[in-house]
């Protein structure tokens, strides 16, 4: 079995900053994909921003120059640095990783979920 626990979410003020964590622990052979989304109210989930196991990135264009996504492979942790937040990044942001049991037993996994709010 694998885990997903997620840390770092909040109240932060418009402009200011958070950096989410999401690490992944149990029975792992390997990690290809790590990758944030998030789900606003009324919304549907969508994707912010992931990373594959050689590092390729890719963003939502509304995150783009003010997100980051990045990954400790050695820690199976990924990492997500929000800068210049706005209102409309409040959601509730979920992590999803996707790789191996064993060397053909594939999962894909979410987790919790961490609330992020921007407000004044």
């Amino acid at each position: 079995q694998v885990q997903l626990v997620e840390s770092g979410g909040g109240l932060v003020q418009p402009g200011g900053s958070l950096r989410l964590s999401c690490a992944a622990s149990g029975t792992i052979f390997s990690i290809y994909r790590m990758g944030w989304y998030r789900q606003a109210p009324g919304k549907e989930r969508e994707l912010v921003a992931a990373i594959s196991s050689g590092g390729s990135t890719n963003y939502a264009d509304s995150v783009k120059g003010r997100f980051t996504i990045s990954r400790d492979n050695a820690k199976n942790t990924v990492y997500l640095q929000m800068n210049s937040l706005k209102h409309e990044d409040t959601a509730v942001y979920y992590c999803n990783v996707e790789g191996y049991y064993s060397e053909f037993n594939r999962f894909g996994l979410w987790g919790q979920g961490t609330q992020v709010t921007v407000s004044s």
